[in-house]
Order: structure tokens, then C-alpha cells, then sequence
């Protein structure tokens, strides 16, 4: 949407104002802000007609002919193999300072080009288009910088609609999980963040393109195994050293244990035997635990590897969605 120029809504300020005697203005119920902050109806908001036409050009760069094609790959100058010293301090030594998961993307991404989708609706989780080796991928991202990275309603909407657009475009799924479970609270589940939160779930295991999985840091509860798990046939899954697969936190974790009288040695304890990517890896959640700046050399060769993937659906009509 253009900002100030383009309105979207299904009865206007005059019907709105007969009917139920509210009195708001064409902007406020169905303009750009309106739809890209709090409906998540637009994807984007752009100045003026001209920056949209330019902006729609790139978008449509990322995408393939058809649904028949497989992914655009474009001559890129960026090795496949760079190294990314950056990545290895981008999470803090506290696990719950926050950090901006774009760092992480835009240091794997050719020459740290990204088109993000919906950037100013449910900023808690990123969405959008980049290239590796050339190559368009999707990628989904948690963001702990805002809300801590929980996976909330708005977040799994908008998660579960650009994995499936993806899906249906052949566009492999790079995922970077840092996710500390659900959002809590009456809101979220009078809500319905089960049924929301499932279309996510379903998103990602109905995905046959290649799906790429990287656990930067928080891996908790159903909200991993929501995010492209091994679970939901996620094909290549990777740790980093901050990595910690669990079903919660180590705080939440002992009150629950010993009934709100853990201690903090407890606790210690805890995290010293779920704090880190090994138990998953002994498990085969994850297939290997990599040092951060190798990311992009290591999503790259699986991505060549992948590239043949070819995964057979039953046949039937059609799908039950969580609607």
C-alpha cells in the first residue's frame, strides 16, 4: 500500500458511523499504518507509486515463472563458502539479554541482501526473501529482540501464510529458531493460539521444498517443535554451541520440579544438563553442531544437496487446515 494515497476496507468512515456511531477518519480504519501495523492485511507500505513499482520489481525477482519452476539462481559474487567471524558473538553470554535476529540473516545472505515481508506486523517473528549461492530462498526467523521471540497469534499467521507461499513457489525454508515457547496469557488463548498457533505446525509439515533449520539460542517446548523441527520432517538441522533444546527454561523448569522450592544450585544443575545442544544431538533432533561463522558455507552445500529433492503427497482432495 502507498501511505497516505491508498485505503483498504469493507464498509467506509460513513457506513461505520451509521452504524455502530463510531466516528474514525478513511486513514485510521483502512490505511497503510492501519493495515501493515495492526490488521496485517499489507504485506508493505511504500512512499509514494514509484518506490512501490521499484520494490514490487525486486519482489518479483525472487519468485520463479510458475509454480512449475524450480527457484531463480542469479550469478552472485559472494562466496559460497564465506566465513562470518561476526555470527560468533552475535548472541550474548546471557541467555536473556536480547539480540536482533536480522544480524544473523543478513550476515548469511548474499552480499546481506534481504526483502523482508510484513516488517512492522508481528515484528516478534522475520519473514522474507534473500539468496544463497545465487539461489532464492524464504527465510523465518525468531526475533528476540522484540517480545523475546514467543511465538504468538499474529506471529504464527504470518509465519504459517510465507512458509505455504514458499511452499507452493518450490522456494526452499531457511529457519533461525530462538523461541522461548508460546506467549502466555488469557488474551493469547481466548484467542485461539492452539488453532493459530497449528497453522504454523501444518505449515511447515505439509513443506515439501528443502527445509533448513539453524538453533541460534532457546529451543523450548512445543514452540521448537512448531519451527521446522525434525519432527515436522525438517531435512537438514543445525545447532549452534548457544544452542538449548528443553522444555522450558531452567527457572521455570525447577519451580514446576520441586513445586516453587527449587534452589538456585538446582537450577545450576538443570542448565548444566539441558543448556546446551548435546542431549538433542544424542537424540538426533539435530544432525550436527556447528561454530556460527560456518553457517552460510554449511546452508549453502545443503542447499546444492537438496536441490533435487523431490517428495511424493498422497493423493486426495485436499487438506484439513486449521483454519
Amino acid at each position: 500500500m502507498v501511505k497516505d494515497t491508498s485505503y483498504l476496507f469493507i464498509t467506509g468512515p460513513d457506513v461505520v458511523k451509521t452504524v455502530t456511531g463510531e466516528s474514525v477518519t478513511q486513514e485510521e480504519l483502512g490505511g497503510a499504518k492501519t493495515h501493515t501495523t495492526l490488521s496485517g492485511v499489507a504485506h508493505k507500505s511504500f512512499e509514494n507509486d514509484i518506490d512501490a513499482l521499484l520494490q514490487m520489481r525486486s519482489f518479483m525477482g525472487y519468485l520463479p515463472q510458475s509454480n512449475r519452476d524450480p527457484a531463480p539462481v542469479r550469478a552472485s559474487d559472494d562466496p559460497w563458502d564465506r566465513y562470518v567471524p561476526g555470527l560468533n558473538t552475535v548472541v550474548p553470554l546471557e541467555s536473556t539479554t536480547a539480540y536482533d535476529m536480522m544480524d544473523v540473516i543478513l550476515g548469511v545472505v548474499d552480499e546481506r541482501e534481504f526483502f523482508e515481508m510484513m516488517p512492522l506486523y508481528a515484528k516478534n517473528i522475520v519473514t522474507g526473501f534473500g539468496r544463497m549461492a545465487g539461489r532464492t530462498v524464504g527465510i523465518v526467523g525468531n526475533n528476540p529482540k522484540h517480545a523475546a521471540g514467543c511465538l504468538d497469534i499474529n506471529a504464527s499467521i504470518k509465519g504459517a501464510r510465507f512458509v505455504r507461499f514458499c511452499d507452493a513457489f518450490n522456494i526452499p525454508i531457511i529457519t533461525f529458531e530462538d523461541v522461548p515457547g508460546f506467549l502466555p496469557g488469557t488474551a493469547q488463548e481466548y484467542g485461539g493460539i492452539i488453532r493459530h498457533g497449528a497453522k504454523l505446525l501444518y505449515a511447515y509439515a505439509e513443506a515439501t521444498v528443502p527445509k533448513i533449520t539453524v538453533i541460534t539460542r532457546k529451543a523450548y517446548g512445543g514452540a521448537y517443535d512448531v519451527m521446522s523441527s525434525k519432527h515436522l520432517k525438517g531435512d537438514t538441522n543445525y545447532a549452534w554451541p548457544t544452542a538449548e533444546v528443553a522444555v522450558m527454561g531452567a527457572k521455570g523448569a525447577v519451580s514446576i520440579i520441586f513445586r516453587g522450592k527449587g534452589s538456585e544450585q538446582q537450577e545450576a544443575e538443570y542448565v548444566d544438563k539441558f543448556g546446551n545442544p548435546f542431549p538433542a544431538a544424542v537424540r538426533g533432533y539435530v544432525d550436527d553442531i556447528i561454530e556460527p561463522a560456518t553457517t552460510r558455507k554449511r546452508i549453502c552445500e545443503d542447499l546444492e544437496l537438496l536441490s533435487t529433492k523431490k517428495a511424493e503427497k498422497p493423493d486426495r482432495k485436499h487438506a484439513n487446515m486449521p483454519l
